[in-house]
């Protein structure tokens, strides 16, 4: 006879990592019509955080392999740029210091922090400059993009329509 005040055992099965698994794909960005402004997920434009900037890569794949941490995924030049931006505006924007002792940024200063928390590889973020040159080159402007960040009469709004202009040109390429 079978006694049923006892539950039934349920099969054992591991339990999930800590770190979810990657995604195969990323999501796609998206033209907003009539804009030019690329649109993308917003869980892609959280820039990194305090701790994840100071993190050294070595420190952050030994965490991933004990399944404690997951490595942001590489993106492509159009998410870069999206994502370069959003950290201008989380973190602030400045001239003539990559990182400001405050913890403002210019362009070259957000890329090269996006490069080293993981989330693009360095030729994505070479991919990314030329865009940027590209657009600056659609406004006459022939000198690199962090000299032209630093000229004096350069302002913020300048800097968001250029790497949104940026972003767009990568997009439309399929980048």
């Amino acid at each position: 006879m079978i006694d049923q005040s006892r539950p039934t055992a349920r099969p054992r099965t591991a339990p999930p990592p800590a770190a979810p698994g990657r995604a195969p794909h990323p999501p796609r960005p998206r033209t907003v019509a009539g804009t030019g402004t690329v649109q993308v997920p917003p869980n892609l434009l959280d820039p990194p955080s305090w701790g994840q900037r100071i993190l050294p890569a070595a420190v952050r794949d030994s965490l991933e392999a004990l399944g404690l941490y997951q490595n942001p995924i590489p993106q492509p030049p159009s998410i870069h740029l999206a994502q370069t931006l959003a950290a201008l505006e989380k973190y602030g924007w400045c001239k003539a210091l990559d990182i400001s002792p405050t913890g403002r940024m210019c362009i070259r200063g957000a890329q090269a922090m996006l490069q080293r928390a993981g989330h693009v590889t360095p030729q994505g973020r070479a991919r990314a400059v030329h865009y940027l040159q590209l657009s600056l080159r659609e406004i006459g402007v022939d000198q690199p993009f962090f000299h032209w960040n630093d000229f004096p009469e350069r302002t913020f709004p300048q800097v968001r329509q250029r790497i949104n202009r940026a972003a767009h040109l990568a997009h439309t390429n399929g980048e």
